[in-house]
């Protein structure tokens, strides 16, 4: 690194020891976001109100605490995920490590309510990994909407009010569920608490859903949140169903929290692209250098492309690409100024995250 940076290795050693560290990283991705969220060209791709949530798995090099085998991803070796948090701008406003498998639902809610950004999420979506009864409830009950992508919708039970009887004639082949109304407004008070400890900090929700989920017999809580999750899915894949204009802005959203995808795994060459640090602490360093990275190059792409010239070519692209977003015109450029170190490459010069 110290060799194509044309900086001592001193300098930059201590820059590493000192500066990168988790508060650092995320009070720097924090005003990277901002930045971007201001930009005229970003608010034509988003409002900042909506978001998505992908895992992105990376292998890992020898004994790692928290790695997983999972021969679909990593062959005969291990690695982990490093699950991000993306905005309807391309930003990236939170990132974590977590065990690859690990179903995404169980975290899905965490850098939501960490968010420290000017990034006003109302509405989230994920694919059918990250979503169970509980993530429905506890969306709604933080007042935000929760709009997954599901797979195998003729499949899924779906609930109404044991009072709703004779309503809805029509949907009596698909309604076969029945909630007990009653039993959710008794324990009401309960849900409102937990909806209050999440939103206060008092706990995660990650720790909140893996224990809820970690007792062989169903708490009574649980029982209660899983009641009042089904009703809510059941109104969301009715109006799922019902508007295609929803179906498409979620399908919108996931593809462009993927699309970052190929740029992250472009810019993590360091060590040959493996996770290599062994605890939780450095694997959240290195994931948070990674996505520092990646939104360093977005609000720079967007100010770009935010030229007459640019934005004729961008309205061109629309017209047969109406996601058309930074991603191409990063890896481009980071491709192109590669070339030029290339012989580093050879020589096996090591890049520091």
């Amino acid at each position: 690194m110290a060799h194509s940076a044309g900086l001592p290795y001193g300098r930059l050693a201590w820059a590493s020891q000192w500066y990168l560290r988790d508060d650092t990283l995320k009070a720097a991705i924090t005003a990277l976001v901002n930045f971007h969220y201001r930009q005229p060209l970003a608010m034509q791709w988003g409002g900042g109100t909506l978001s998505s949530s992908d895992g992105q798995r990376f292998p890992v090099r020898g004994k790692v605490r928290n790695a997983r085998a999972l021969p679909r991803y990593f062959g005969y070796g291990e690695g982990i995920t490093f699950y991000s948090w993306s905005s309807d701008q391309f930003s990236q406003y939170g990132t974590k490590v977590i065990s690859s498998t690990l179903r995404d639902a169980t975290y899905v809610l965490d850098e939501i309510l960490n968010n420290e950004t000017d990034l006003t999420i109302l509405e989230h979506t994920t694919d059918t990994a990250g979503y169970t009864d509980l993530v429905f409830a506890l969306f709604d009950l933080l007042g935000m909407q929760f709009s997954p992508r599901l797979r195998d919708l003729g499949d899924r039970q779906l609930y109404k009010l044991k009072t709703d009887t004779s309503m809805y004639p029509l949907l009596d082949a698909r309604l076969t569920g029945r909630i007990d109304l009653p039993r959710l407004l008794e324990g009401w008070d309960d849900l409102a608490r937990v909806a209050g400890s999440l939103k206060r900090g008092y706990v995660t929700a990650s720790l909140l859903i893996s224990r809820l989920q970690a007792y062989p017999r169903q708490g009574q809580l649980t029982k209660l949140l899983q009641e009042y999750g089904r009703l809510v899915k059941a109104v969301f894949v009715l109006r799922y169903l019902e508007d295609d204009a929803l179906r498409q802005r979620i399908h919108t959203q996931l593809n462009k929290g993927e699309k970052p995808h190929d740029l992250r795994r472009f810019l993590f060459f360091a060590r040959e692209g493996v996770v290599s640090q062994k605890y939780e602490e450095g694997q959240a360093n290195q994931a948070g250098c990674l996505n520092l990275l990646t939104n360093a190059g977005i609000p720079s792409t967007c100010k770009l492309l935010w030229r007459p010239s640019a934005m004729r070519d961008i309205r061109c692209k629309k017209k047969t690409c109406p996601i058309f977003g930074p991603f191409g015109s990063l890896t481009f450029i980071a491709t192109a100024s590669m070339s030029s170190t290339s012989k580093q490459h050879e020589h096996g010069w090591d890049y520091v995250h």
